[in-house]
């Protein structure tokens, strides 16, 4: 009789799962600040595991994880050069981010229109 009542209760949940666009993933990864640096240490040229490690100052395993959030969000990519891994970035991920963002601007633009037409009218009347 218990199985019975959880099961109901279970199924009367809503059990969606929200699984965050491509975008979101990439500006979730920039989010931490040491995946943030090593993602700023990439424009330039590409670097391995361990270059990476000494710039940002961690760990060569802990870089490695931060890579691994970062080519999930596609901000980066891994290029075999002989017996080395180099990292540079990926620029999906970055179109991915402003994809996402720019779904924004028509209604941020509209409040700061109606925000300066506001500010205008009070100053207009005093």
């Amino acid at each position: 009789m218990r199985y019975r009542r959880d099961l109901e209760r279970f199924q009367r949940v809503d059990h969606t799962v929200e699984v965050p666009t491509n975008g979101v993933r990439a500006l979730e990864a920039l989010a931490d600040p040491t995946r943030r640096a090593i993602f700023e240490a990439l424009p330039a040229t590409p670097r391995s595991v361990g270059e990476l490690a000494a710039i940002v100052g961690v760990s060569s395993s802990a870089v490695s994880q931060h890579l691994k959030v970062l080519r999930a969000a596609r901000l980066v990519m891994v290029r075999p050069r002989g017996n080395r891994r180099l990292y540079t970035l990926d620029p999906r991920g970055l179109g991915d981010a402003r994809d996402y963002l720019e779904q924004f601007w028509p209604s941020a633009l509209a409040a700061y229109a109606a925000a300066l037409h506001e500010a205008r009218a009070e100053g207009a009347a005093n």
